[in-house]
């Protein structure tokens, strides 16, 4: 069951490539013109996330429709799934999200910092406040120009590059935004979709890829590479936070190390490309439903696989959408 699918019509068809009538998708959204709604096997329209019984509205569906496994497509519902996680496994469905903790980190940008710099883990070095900021700045651990993005925004959207104290106090004073402010990476950027066993909670796929060109929301050019140092690191940081199913992750590469930027634990944008270049997270997570353990298939993949992202449509009459 995908809750919030959106756009995401590809997907959906490569899961039915993937494993054809064996298993029904349930959609839902709170939009009956959300495309992929039209490329499921059953569709509902449910309220939006942050209405009262919204949670109740979606076990009510998973419960009807015999679900076995429930994911989001959007960040902010990630951590509504997490939260209820017991409720969901109590039916004998499986929730590919994080634990309650690790949602809580993906979700605030600063937050899941302070963690990963805690547990030694490399990142981005990140501010919360202007003052923090210049107190970093005269002691020369970061300088202009920076990036800012809100602390717990998605799909690129309120993000910018910052070239001097004006230009950064004005975007704070505007208030459109709770802002943190980070080290501008003038680096290779890459990053990897990522499957981890909803039992044994380790990584047991990764296919990574160079981002070659990126648009509003994600990567829409990539080109796949692989490197045994990034496999490690992803393992490390999957021993200090809890996932369970697909994550996509994004990294910086400079003077020889990997940085953790982001983690969305979700199917990314971009997943199109792994399934492509055959790796296969639904065969995964069926596995994970039939109660099986998945051995990692980490690595089996191609190196120099393009994706080339481009638009589609959905064609239907008015009196075909679901009401």
């Amino acid at each position: 069951m995908f809750c919030s699918c959106g756009r995401r019509v590809q997907l959906f068809k490569f899961l039915k490539q993937s494993l054809g009538d064996c298993c029904k998708i349930i959609a839902t959204d709170n939009q009956k013109t959300a495309p992929a709604l039209y490329a499921a096997d059953k569709r509902y329209i449910v309220p939006r996330i942050d209405s009262e019984g919204y949670i109740e509205t979606v076990l009510d569906i998973a419960i009807t429709n015999e679900v076995k496994a429930i994911t989001t497509l959007i960040d902010p519902e990630i951590e509504i799934l997490a939260n209820n996680r017991e409720i969901f496994m109590d039916n004998g469905i499986i929730p590919l999200c994080p634990s309650k903790e690790t949602a809580a980190y993906c979700f605030d940008k600063y937050k899941m910092f302070e963690y990963l710099v805690q547990k030694g883990i490399r990142t981005v070095l990140t501010y919360d406040t202007v003052e923090y900021f210049k107190e970093g700045l005269d002691k020369g651990n970061i300088r202009f120009p920076v990036f800012i993005k809100p602390r717990t925004g998605s799909g690129s959207v309120g993000i910018h590059k910052v070239e001097d104290m004006r230009e950064l106090e004005a975007y704070f004073s505007e208030g459109k935004y709770d802002y943190i402010i980070q080290e501008f990476m003038d680096c290779r950027d890459c990053d990897a979709d990522v499957y981890v066993d909803c039992f044994s909670h380790k990584p047991v796929a990764i296919f990574s890829k160079n981002k070659l060109e990126t648009k509003i929301g994600g990567a829409s050019k990539t080109i796949s590479f692989k490197d045994e140092k990034l496999f490690a690191f992803i393992g490390e940081i999957c021993e200090v936070l809890e996932f369970c199913g697909p994550v996509d992750m994004d990294f910086w590469y400079r003077d020889g190390q990997y940085y953790l930027s982001e983690v969305n634990p979700r199917f990314g944008g971009a997943y199109l490309h792994a399934f492509g270049a055959g790796v296969d997270f639904f065969q995964l997570i069926k596995n994970n439903m039939e109660g099986k353990i998945n051995k990692s298939i980490i690595g089996q993949y191609n190196e120099d696989v393009l994706m080339m992202m481009y638009d589609g449509v959905i064609i239907l009459n008015k009196k075909d959408l679901i009401e």
